[in-house]
């Protein structure tokens, strides 16, 4: 496979992450690094991702980021969950003719929650010439792509249900925060409320089963609850007492004809003893799947954004979802 030139848009812990991931890989080639911290801008990439000097400065912006330094096949967009605020990063990148692969959640799926920021991307992409998909682990692949990949085998399909449970502990501390770890039960709660402790994409993730079955849902359901420590745990970056929150339970489930089509079962914690991923299809035949010890999201995320982006490539002009684009799969 020739060189893949690549500007990566956001340096936090998973554009970092990322950027580590494509120096291990000698198809991918960085020519230019975009984030709005001040304190990384000018600064050699490699420094700010804790690798060896790269030769490739931090800009501020994505038009300086690419000035002099040949053109790039694609963006690798890491920076926001939010379907609003990601839509003009996405816009700015696209009107400099590239091609986009996101990790933002809400883009995975937007076409029923967004409908006009989707249409809106869509036609930028199509006039552009280029591609836009969102992808990661969850949503992207493990509670949506997957199931459906997997009722390939089935004559018919009743219901679909997905567990993951996972060990937050070896997470990015961001994560760590977003589940609830370290909060008192009653700023846990608070939190729920505001709507600002919650894993973005289960709804994305429903819908875009929903919409591969045929099912069209009459609702949905999005319950959350606190994961309470037993004991006391420590962390490298925080204590968490007996009765304090170590992470989420959050249920998502989706309703079709009267009937629960759809069920998402996302539970992480600190210190949570048996992580898996399981996926449940009720229909001839039946089909269970588990992953014991579960995909390390940081890694399974990193790893298929870069995956997907020769499929992305391969694709026609527009926005994408991982269940249009043909199977992503590790490549070298």
């Amino acid at each position: 496979m020739k060189e893949i030139r690549v500007v990566q848009v956001g340096l936090g812990p998973l554009g970092r992450r990322i950027v580590q991931f494509m120096r291990e890989r000698e198809v991918f080639r960085i020519v230019g690094a975009v984030d709005i911290d001040p304190a990384a801008k000018g600064r050699d990439l490699g420094e700010v991702c804790s690798l060896p000097g790269m030769g490739v400065p931090v800009s501020g912006s994505l038009a300086s980021a690419l000035l002099g330094r040949g053109k790039a096949d694609v963006a690798i967009l890491a920076t926001v969950s939010s379907m609003e605020a990601v839509t003009p990063q996405v816009e700015e990148i696209i009107a400099q003719g590239l091609p986009v692969v996101s990790t933002c959640e809400e883009l995975s799926w937007p076409w029923e929650a967004s409908p006009a920021l989707a249409r809106r991307i869509d036609k930028a992409a199509r006039k552009a010439g280029v591609g836009v998909l969102a992808t990661g682990v969850n949503p992207g692949f493990l509670m949506d792509s997957l199931p459906v990949a997997l009722s390939a085998g089935c004559q018919a399909v009743e219901c679909i249900r997905v567990t993951r449970i996972q060990d937050a502990s070896s997470r990015r501390l961001p994560f760590q925060r977003k589940i609830g770890a370290g909060l008192s039960l009653a700023a846990f709660e608070a939190k729920r409320k505001e709507g600002t402790l919650r894993h973005v994409g289960l709804a994305q993730s429903m819908a875009m089963i929903a919409a591969r079955m045929g099912w069209e849902i009459d609702r949905m359901e999005d319950e959350l609850t606190p994961i309470v420590a037993e004991g006391r745990i420590e962390t490298g970056a925080m204590s968490i007492e007996p009765g304090m929150a170590a992470g989420v339970q959050q249920i998502g489930r989706a309703f079709s004809g009267g009937s629960e089509r759809i069920t998402l079962v996302f539970r992480a914690a600190i210190g949570e003893p048996d992580p898996e991923d399981t996926v449940e299809i009720t229909g001839t035949p039946n089909i269970r799947s588990t992953i014991k010890g579960g995909m390390n999201g940081d890694v399974a995320t990193c790893a298929i954004t870069l995956n997907a982006i020769p499929r992305l490539l391969a694709a026609g002009p527009g926005l994408h979802t991982m269940t249009d684009v043909p199977l992503v799969s590790y490549f070298a």
